[in-house]
């Protein structure tokens, strides 16, 4: 049985490894697996094929499943990946294929957090009027929201420090600050970002997990207020899990093993 993860993340990295402790890998056991990454920042190493560059390249998602004889699809992507993991499920109920999601628990705020939750780009620069120091760490940009956060910055004085992995999909001015850095994060490494740039206000995405929740604790510990950008709206899957073993639990249940 031959199926696809879509992955991109550390917790796909962490299904794909816990397969292979259970046994359930081909050759010696019964599930041959494709992991697909975009490949943005970088390709992994792992006991399987791996594709990367997204579905264009082979006639989209639905030909691929069919050309490669793809039996299920677990969705393992980033919980932001909406568009991926729409499709996954449009797909699959298309060709009555199994798709399944695994998604990490989203942050909760804890006692002395200062949240304000949003769900739309358009209401982020009145959110952050008035503030001084602000660590955008929601990933790359678009040229529209850049554009009108860049012009607040420049009319109120603020200054924006944008982190990301890769290198801003749009000009990023000099008198701006832009981090080049990838996670995990620890909390002294946030902790002294945040004093460094007297940092007032965090704007994150709520991706859940640990590999980036020390900037919360970083913020919560110097009293910058936090803006929280929800997870979109996303149809269910087949079955859905927030923990690896659960994910390895049902597998090995579906291949009657």
């Amino acid at each position: 049985m031959k199926w696809l993860i879509l992955g991109g993340t550390a917790d796909a990295r962490h299904l794909v490894g816990a397969l292979a402790d259970a046994g359930l890998l081909a050759p010696a056991g019964p599930l041959s697996l494709v992991y697909s990454v975009a490949g943005l920042v970088r390709i992994p190493k792992l006991d399987c094929e791996v594709i990367s560059g997204g579905f264009t390249q082979f006639g989209g998602l639905k030909n691929y499943l069919q050309d490669q004889q793809i039996s299920g699809v677990f969705d393992v992507t980033h919980p932001f990946a909406a568009n991926m993991s729409r499709t996954a499920v449009e797909v699959c109920a298309e060709l009555d294929l199994p798709c399944w999601r695994f998604h990490r628990p989203a942050w909760q705020p804890q006692p002395g957090d200062h949240w304000q939750s949003f769900t739309d780009w358009q209401v982020l620069p009145g959110l952050l009027a008035g503030k001084r120091n602000i660590l955008l760490t929601a990933g790359q940009l678009t040229e529209d929201i850049s554009a009108q956060l860049l012009a607040q910055a420049k009319a109120e004085g603020q200054r924006l420090i944008l982190r990301t992995a890769a290198p801003p999909r749009f000009s990023w001015p000099d008198d701006q600050i832009w981090i080049k850095a990838i996670g995990p994060f620890d909390l002294a490494a946030e902790a002294a970002l945040f004093d460094q740039y007297q940092i007032d206000a965090l704007v994150t995405k709520n991706s859940g997990g640990d590999a980036t929740v020390a900037k919360l604790a970083a913020a919560r510990n110097c009293g910058a207020e936090v803006f929280m950008l929800q997870r979109p709206d996303m149809p269910a899957a087949r079955q859905e899990f927030s923990n690896i073993a659960d994910c390895v639990t049902a597998l090995r249940s579906y291949l009657a093993i």
